[in-house]
């Protein structure tokens, strides 16, 4: 009999995992050659439950990242005296991304803001469903990057230092102190555009110096999302159970060639995770379980909304099936409003906006809002000017890191709250500045963890996901403060 090491046994007996499942599970095997590590407890290179530092308010999170920059005092941060002196000159100063297109002309936004909800926040008419959930949402206005790239503030949110790559994502950092509830699909997924990658590419879902068993893991973003799941005809049955079995024999052998690695004997099992997804995916990816009432609530029965409703009740079936950390990514940049705001901006609010009020109601209707922490927003903002100052129809807003608007909804934030001020013409964030490394603090702390004490051995330095860069945790936000939660 011709005998075959694991690698091989797989490369030519894939039993039609799919890529998605094979993939998944090497990145498990890569751990063999595994870099130390620290963590508060004991090192962990495996995506089993692990116990929280903290009593934790959020489960899961859901993020849905707006590339781009969207313009906060046209959407969520409302601006009589930028209305009031509207082609006017700024006094101030500004930093511009385009200086060849520049204009210090103000702005005022063209569109109608309105107050909703018992907390009567106000926002603008081109977000109407997320007017429809501001009593579950916390918006904050005054993020703030101190840059006005795209990269440079996209690697600060994901990866803890402005610019930098090679860093672990929030994600990462996630299943790397947590692991995972669901055996049975991956921790960190990412759903991404039919229109192409967003800005900064396979950086966004990157595991940095980690192990490659906590990088996120994508799904394709049209159908089939999940390519050779089934096992082809003549494999499947006791054939292909035969092949699991022999599959076992040799990670057995493996492991008393191998007996001091600890993380060996745990992984012997892992790859009947195979034989699971061809199941669990196939059964989380199935809308056809939906009802057609939700499905028109995510905007299914509207072209203009399909594509990200689909991803967005995706999201929520994945979470609903324990995943940990999922991520929502637009081709490109669509929230860059260079030129004609006027048509640009409506346009991707329309396709979001339905959609993405949808799952936070989907949510609070399943009971699950409270365990899952819902984000939406970009990486910077846009300026109170106009870029390419000349024919309204053709104005647009150039890029600022100064000061601009996220929210956050359930996973143990307030609902109906504002937080935060940016100056009187949305220019600088002014009040309770929140920078990104306070942003993925909070967002640690409510998963019950110390920002400060989940470490990891890089090179022979504690890392932590913030480099050692001032950060804090935004109690003011949080439905019960941190002395509390522990």
């Amino acid at each position: 009999m011709t005998q075959y090491s694991r690698r091989q046994f797989l490369a030519e007996n894939a039993m039609g995992i799919g890529t998605v499942a094979l993939a998944w599970l090497l990145k498990q095997d890569n751990l063999l050659a595994k870099p130390k590590s620290v963590s508060l407890a004991q090192q962990h290179f495996d995506l089993t439950p692990k116990k929280a530092q903290f009593a934790p308010q959020a489960k899961a999170m859901i993020s849905l990242f707006q590339h781009g920059g969207p313009a906060h005092m046209d959407l969520t941060d409302p601006k009589p005296e930028l209305t009031k002196f509207s082609g006017t000159d700024f006094k101030g100063d500004i930093q511009f991304s385009f200086v060849n297109q520049a204009s210090k002309k103000l702005l005022g936004s063209p569109w109608k803001f309105h107050k909703h909800g018992e907390c009567g926040t106000e926002v603008s008419e081109l977000l109407p469903h997320l007017g429809e959930i501001v009593d579950d949402v916390c918006l904050i206005r005054s993020m703030h990057t101190g840059a006005n790239g795209h990269e440079v503030s996209i690697r600060y949110f994901h990866g803890g230092i402005p610019g930098v790559v090679g860093r672990p994502n929030l994600g990462s950092w996630l299943v790397y102190g947590l692991g995972t509830e669901s055996q049975n699909l991956p921790a960190y997924m990412v759903l991404t555009d039919p229109g192409g990658l967003p800005v900064d590419g396979v950086t966004n879902w990157s595991n940095g110096f980690m192990p490659s068993l906590f990088q996120g893991t994508v799904l394709r973003p049209k159908e089939p999302r999940i390519l050779n799941l089934d096992a082809p005809a003549h494999l499947r049955g006791s054939l292909q159970a035969q092949n699991l079995e022999l599959l076992q024999e040799l990670n057995r052998k493996h492991y008393e060639k191998h007996p001091h690695e600890s993380d060996l004997e745990a992984r012997i099992s892992s790859y009947e995770l195979a034989a699971r997804m061809q199941t669990s995916a196939r059964e989380a990816l199935d809308l056809s379980q939906e009802t057609k009432a939700t499905q028109e609530m995510y905007g299914m029965d509207d072209p203009k909304t399909r594509e990200y409703g689909t991803r967005c009740l995706i999201a929520r079936r994945l979470v609903e099936r324990g995943v940990r950390f999922i991520q929502l990514f637009h081709g490109g940049q669509p929230w860059d409003n260079h030129s004609s705001i006027i048509t640009g901006l409506p346009g991707i609010c329309g396709r979001t906006d339905k959609p993405s009020a949808a799952l936070v109601k989907d949510l609070m209707q399943r009971g699950m809002l409270e365990s899952t922490l819902v984000h939406w927003g970009g990486e910077i903002g846009r300026l109170p000017v106009t870029q390419s100052h000349g024919d309204p129809k053709k104005a647009g807003r150039d890029h600022n890191g100064q000061g601009f608007s996220i929210w956050l909804a359930g996973g143990g934030v307030k609902g109906g709250m504002t937080f935060g001020k940016t100056d009187e013409f949305g220019h600088r964030a002014v009040e309770n500045v929140v920078t990104p490394n306070d942003f993925q603090a909070t967002i640690m702390r409510l998963f019950g963890l110390d920002y400060k004490e989940l470490l990891y051995l890089h090179n022979g330095q504690e890392q932590i996901i913030t480099n050692g860069r001032p950060a804090k945790v935004v109690a003011e936000i949080l439905e019960q403060p941190p002395e509390m939660a522990s």
